[in-house]
């Protein structure tokens, strides 16, 4: 797969886990390329953690284009029924069991559903964001990212590095595959035909259980 590909390869998968009407809190990066690839039967409200409900893409020649942007800082615009709030109200939204998704990229994933996505230890970053509470109060959570790190692990028997959150992850989509994590360990869902099997789980230091109705990703 050419390295081009992959990022919208695995935000249309995510894309199939979305239904219409759901609150949903996108991540930064690769995340927000997901409604790009919605059906078009599928209406969702995107809500972010810096104060808003129903984000939609920034529109250049809007009156407001300059003071609307998303937790992650990039442009964005406000639907004609969207709403702006503080802080608390918005962490009550999602503290409170209001977000029926969210989905993250991560550093590290493990097989008891614990996430690793917000500090490598020794390096500077702005701070944790949201997801400390995003990946406890929303009803899904769903990681979406690359497999491994320049041919190093990411899915993990144990994290290594310092927890966002433990047991909280429910789905992890990569190029390579689908994996839900349950209260057994991982188990693969589907499979993207350009691996195999075996090569899947040489990219993955957990061991994986294949799913008795495993199917290729589409």
């Amino acid at each position: 797969m050419e390295k081009s590909e992959i990022k919208p390869f695995i935000a249309k998968r995510v894309a199939k886990e979305l239904r219409d009407g759901d609150v949903v809190n996108l991540g930064i990066g690769l995340p927000t390329m997901v409604p790009a690839f919605l059906d078009p039967s599928v209406s969702i409200t995107l809500q972010s953690e810096n104060g808003f409900i129903g984000l939609v893409d920034a529109d250049p020649e809007a009156e407001d284009a300059a003071y609307i942007v998303n937790a992650g800082g990039q442009p964005a615009g406000i639907a004609k029924d969207g709403m702006f709030f503080d802080s608390a109200t918005s962490f009550s939204i999602i503290r409170g069991g209001h977000v029926d998704a969210t989905i993250l990229g991560s550093l590290q994933v493990d097989e008891h559903g614990n996430i690793a996505n917000w500090i490598i230890p020794g390096k500077m970053v702005p701070g944790m964001g949201g997801a400390m509470d995003l990946v406890v109060g929303a009803k899904r959570v769903i990681v979406a990212m690359e497999h491994t790190q320049k041919g190093a692990h990411k899915i993990l028997k144990n994290c290594t590095l310092p927890l966002t959150a433990a047991g909280q992850v429910n789905l992890i989509v990569t190029e390579m595959a689908v994996i839900e994590v349950t209260a057994d360990g991982l188990v693969l869902k589907e499979y993207n035909p350009e691996f195999t099997v075996e090569e899947i789980q040489a990219a993955t230091e957990a061991v994986l259980t294949i799913a008795d109705d495993l199917k290729p990703m589409v």
